[in-house]
């Protein structure tokens, strides 16, 4: 997925490498919920759990580690206990030289139970990350401002 928002790279670094913001862009629906109690800015090892409501209400817990931090510009989380076989989430925050920022995000993951898997991939799983990304574009827009950003597009890959 990639954004395109009207601030600076340091205001956007600012903003996502602080792990209390993450429920500020989620969809309330999925009823995130932070469990660990966080300093107000990531770091490499970071461990990180959480409550999610993603398939019918119940509740499942999630717990990511901040891999890799490269600040202002970069940093990876990995999940450790959760819905999938893995997941492996890049975030980039590229200065674009007109004061604006290029938000990229990009995922690698694998669904657990394979073959099964490959039949609820795009029945399920596909549509729900897509609509949780497209909810971010909206709640990003919201935050920072819409006049000069451009629309986040989202290209898939099973």
């Amino acid at each position: 997925k990639r954004q395109i928002v009207p601030v600076d790279v340091l205001t956007c670094w600012k903003f996502f490498s602080n792990p209390h913001n993450l429920a500020k862009i989620t969809p309330p629906d999925l009823g995130f919920q932070v469990l660990s109690e966080l300093p107000d800015e990531i770091h490499e090892g970071m461990m990180i759990e959480y409550r999610v409501r993603p398939l019918l209400g119940i509740p499942m817990t999630w717990l990511t580690e901040i891999t890799h931090v490269r600040g202002p510009n970069y940093f990876v989380d990995e999940q450790r206990v959760g819905p999938y076989a893995l997941w492996h989430h890049e975030h980039e925050f590229v200065e674009t030289g007109d004061g604006q920022t290029a938000l990229i995000d990009r995922i690698h993951y694998v669904l657990p139970f394979s073959p099964l898997s490959e039949i609820v991939h795009p029945l399920l799983v596909a549509p729900q990350l897509k609509a949780i990304f497209d909810h971010r574009v909206q709640a990003v827009e919201k935050l920072f401002g819409t006049e000069i950003s451009r629309p986040g597009t989202l290209s898939m890959n099973s």
